[in-house]
């Protein structure tokens, strides 16, 4: 079995020996939140489940114990990409990381491996199929372990939205290695999917620590979709003309369409899904992660465990999956706290395709139970006049008690209307067409547009026909649309005719009265940005990477990033891995003079400092004396 893995040392010695890590490694002065309790807890020796927000510092939690603790840290990590970037941002900071994977050849693997029996090595990220052969475990058996980083823990869960079977396996940790602790930490999780994370893993005695799921930088927009492209290209145009973000897409193909548009478009996007090759898919996503500005146009395949900083975006061009997949994917958008964009576009399509799944799946009761509740939670947000983000923190059980004053619906008031009469039209026209029609024939018919296929049917000669003539044909698809997400109206997943409801009936009596949202008119000329009043942009709150740039500091700090720029290009590695932009914009506005100065910047450990701090300081001498 393994070594016995000791801390350093007890107690409050142990958690200033944290704290002098944070400073001298990751050059941060002070710890966030419930970093320094997570930290302290695992220091002695305790098991946690941390639930803590995408750029919340998760993965402080277990990298300060790892260089604190004897032994080597295991991190258990699901993608490559995420292994390979925190092992070039710890290398960058003097730390001893490395990983194993498929991409490392048996030479280098050997010598890794020799490096972890010898406590040569700090952390060491691991795939969770490659943890479970009988070659690693030998390995780690022979080696003293200092922990167990479970990483994007929400992918043991069943009820998660990212499950892999390979997590399950993980259960064996608890009883093979009893005296080693053990962290599972995971930005997304419901109270059902915490309950399955707990159980899988047998963390029944581990310490739970959750955070604010909040964050409060970013901006929620859920689009009505009308003209989808030329919404999405105005909202980039008028938000985002040179910014890195992600667009999202159900299908291969539409990325595909989608990246090559906007490329027409004179902005540049790349594909990425798992259609194409392994070499290119690398490729495009090492350009998003090194190039400024590009926009990655994706499936969900791509993303996880992304930590670029600087994106300033996330679109969704399709529904996703659920509130949970929702959460991870717009939180990938302003990791580094200054303000960005949750974009949805969101129509009836969507709203058909989700209860046609609900309806389709053939998935045990207790596993459709739950699908459809999440789900129908997916649309009840899309539609909510409600501020968004308590309607999202709402979903995890977390209470917001103002409204964020940072969403479209808090930005921009919702009209809401009394569709009682108009809704008793819409599904009197489902009722005497035979529920067998969708929303075009039975918009026609409620409009009185005799054409081919009304006629045909005979569907001019039925009481409904014209009844509805003075609404647009856009206003009915947003009725049919509310009535849909709201359950009064299923599709029928074969013929994909619409279909009346149980919960129909109260409101064609007239028994219930039905309050529904207008749609705006004028989607794709309105203000996309209006008044932020959110707590992220208060000066007194917003991080230094928020501060707007202006004049001299502008200038320098532009001059400095084609500095950082080069010096990536020189080491091969994304550029915010020499320095965040945070770092970068105190150093245009503090313009240290001294290595000094330069060491009390955030972000500047003792290896930064080593490394860059003369190049830096030469570089803004220069251009203060240009």
């Amino acid at each position: 079995m393994a070594l016995v893995a000791g801390r350093a040392v007890a107690g409050r010695a142990g958690d200033e020996q944290a704290r002098a890590v944070l400073r001298s490694v990751f050059g941060f002065h002070a710890f966030r939140g419930p970093q320094a309790d997570i930290i302290s807890h695992v220091l002695d020796g305790g098991d946690a489940l941390v639930l803590m927000p995408t750029g919340g510092g998760k993965s402080l939690c277990y990298q300060i114990p790892a260089l604190v603790r004897a032994g080597v840290a295991v991190v258990v990590s699901p993608l490559i990409a995420l292994m390979r970037d925190q092992v070039e941002s710890l290398r960058q900071l003097g730390v001893r990381a490395a990983y194993l994977n498929s991409t490392v050849d048996w030479r280098e693997a050997d010598q890794i491996e020799r490096a972890v029996e010898a406590g040569s090595l700090d952390l060491l990220y691991v795939a969770p199929e490659r943890l479970v052969t009988p070659r690693c475990l030998d390995l780690f058996d022979r080696s003293r372990l200092a922990l167990f980083a479970l990483d994007e823990a929400h992918c043991v869960s069943q009820w998660g939205h990212d499950f892999r079977p390979e997590y399950l396996q993980l259960s064996f940790l608890h009883e093979r290695y009893p005296h080693v602790p053990r962290l599972a930490l995971t930005a997304t999780a419901d109270h059902r999917t915490r309950a399955d994370i707990i159980r899988q893993l047998r963390l029944e005695r581990a310490r739970v620590f959750i955070t604010s799921f909040d964050r409060p930088n970013i901006t929620y927009r859920v689009t009505v979709k009308d003209n989808p492209r030329q919404q999405l290209l105005t909202f980039l145009r008028d938000r985002h003309p040179r910014a890195a973000g992600i667009i999202y897409c159900m299908s291969r193909n539409k990325v595909d369409d989608t990246a090559a548009w906007l490329t027409g478009q004179g902005r540049e996007a790349l594909p990425y899904h798992a259609g194409l090759p392994a070499a290119i898919r690398q490729s495009h996503q090492d350009r998003f992660l090194r190039a400024d500005g590009l926009v990655m146009v994706a499936t969900i395949a791509f993303g996880m465990g992304i930590d670029k900083p600087d994106v300033r975006f996330v679109a969704h061009l399709d529904l996703p999956k659920s509130l949970e997949a929702y959460y991870q994917e717009t939180g990938r958008a302003g990791r580094d706290g200054a303000p960005a964009d949750a974009w949805m576009a969101y129509g009836m399509a969507d709203v058909v395709l989700v209860r046609q799944l609900l309806d389709a799946s053939a998935a045990p009761d207790a596993h459709k139970h739950a699908e459809r509740a999440k789900l129908e939670a997916l649309l009840g947000y899309c539609e909510t006049p409600r501020c968004r983000r308590q309607t999202l923190l709402g979903y995890f059980g977390e209470t917001l008690a103002e409204p964020c004053g940072n969403c479209d619906t808090c930005l921009e008031r919702v009209d809401m209307w009394d569709a009682s009469v108009a809704a008793q039209m819409a599904l009197a026209a489902v009722y005497r067409t035979g529920e067998r029609f969708g929303a075009g024939h039975l918009i026609d018919v409620l409009r009185g547009e005799a054409g081919e296929k009304v006629l045909r049917c005979g569907h001019d000669r039925i009481k409904t026909f014209g009844v509805g003539a003075e609404r647009s044909k856009r206003e009915w698809q947003g009725i049919y649309r509310q009535l849909i997400a709201l359950g009064l109206v299923s599709v029928d997943s074969e013929t994909h005719g619409f279909r009346l409801t149980d919960a129909a009936i109260p409101v064609m009596k007239g028994q219930q009265p039905l309050l529904l949202r207008r749609d705006p008119q004028a989607d794709t000329s309105r203000a996309l940005g209006g008044a932020r009043r959110s707590r992220s942009t208060d000066p007194t709150t917003a991080p230094a990477s928020a501060a707007p740039m202006a004049g001299a500091a502008a200038t320098l700090f532009e001059s400095l990033r084609a500095v950082r720029a080069d010096l990536a290009k020189e080491q091969g590695v994304p550029a915010y891995v020499i320095f965040h932009d945070t770092t970068l914009k105190e150093m245009a506005v503090k313009r240290p003079a001294d290595r000094a100065a330069f060491a009390g910047l955030t972000g500047v450990g003792s290896s930064k400092l080593e490394r860059y701090a003369d190049i830096f300081l030469t570089a803004i001498r220069r251009l203060e004396g240009a």
